[in-house]
């Protein structure tokens, strides 16, 4: 009897409770992790303090200028309509002009050569550009972005990069299928036509992202569309023909199109064509400034 009271004694501690004392006598709390926590560094554990610390601070413009310029070169190599008109088009127009005797040119492929990197630049600066911005805007992308905390600057930056990138890989293709058609480079005016490239890339890319930057997916791809066949009529034209006047060939280098392959075609003869520098020059300023000024990254009512 008096075991089977000690043992019901016993039972009734509260759990948690040490046998030898009672239910009103004070216990001290025992950590479940204190033999761990007592042999800690005074760092804070394992990770040093602040390891998991959060930072939020803003990435630097290189940084996102990186990035950007890598996301959209990937997107537009892996794009087979773009590479279809920045590369495909060009180099067969290039075949077609050099070897098929449809238009009497002196030189085939220095007359074609010029006009056929202005089109693959256009192509991939300013109508790729302007249909993948937009359907980009459609779909939210561009809004993602710009919630990232990336400034327009920088994507319209990164976005030229890119371009540039994709434009020195397309120039390589057509540089070696020129020079398998007889074509022979010149010394010096080499210099000059990378600067014609590079005002060309940046002249083409601002009016690509002004123009799908501020209007719906719709409009934009058929406007985008339209403007590149009236840009290579123009170029195709300012090229083939020979009769034309200094008055009329001074109005169709207003069509940068035209600039830059007239100011390429004389680079290549050892030339500089200020006219078509400064054409291109405003051309890419006053695209660049209305982008900076117009771009949206939603379309209104989305």
């Amino acid at each position: 009897m008096t075991s089977a009271n000690n043992r019901g004694m016993q039972n009734s501690h509260p759990a948690g409770t040490p046998s030898g004392q009672g239910a009103g006598t004070p216990v001290e709390p025992v950590a479940e992790t204190g033999a761990v926590m007592e042999d800690a560094p005074a760092t804070g554990g394992r990770f040093p303090v602040g390891t998991f610390e959060p930072a939020p601070k803003q990435a630097s413009f290189v940084r996102m200028l990186l990035a950007q310029t890598k996301i959209e070169s990937l997107l537009f190599l892996r794009h087979g309509e773009q590479q279809l008109l920045s590369l495909i088009i060009p180099v067969g127009l290039l075949l077609g002009l050099a070897l098929v005797p449809v238009v009497p040119l002196d030189d085939p492929v220095a007359r074609a050569f010029p006009m056929v990197l202005a089109v693959a630049i256009m192509g991939a600066g300013f109508t790729g550009q302007a249909i993948a911005v937009a359907f980009d805007r459609r779909y939210g992308a561009l809004k993602r972005i710009g919630a990232a905390g990336v400034p327009t600057s920088a994507l319209i930056a990164g976005k030229i990069a890119a371009v540039l990138i994709v434009v020195a890989i397309q120039v390589l293709i057509l540089t070696v299928v020129a020079l398998l058609l007889g074509w022979s480079p010149p010394g010096l005016g080499l210099v000059i036509a990378v600067i014609f490239l590079i005002l060309g890339v940046g002249c083409f890319t601002s009016l690509g992202l002004l123009l799908g930057g501020t209007l719906s997916s719709e409009m934009v791809l058929a406007l985008a569309n339209t403007i590149w066949f009236v840009l290579l009529g123009a170029v195709g034209y300012s090229t083939v023909a020979s009769d034309l006047g200094p008055q009329v060939q001074t109005l169709l280098q207003l069509i940068p199109s035209v600039a830059l392959a007239a100011g390429l075609e004389e680079s290549f003869a050892g030339g500089v064509d200020w006219f078509a520098i400064v054409v291109l020059a405003v051309w890419a300023i006053v695209g660049a400034v209305a982008a900076r000024k117009l771009f949206s990254f939603t379309i209104k009512g989305d």
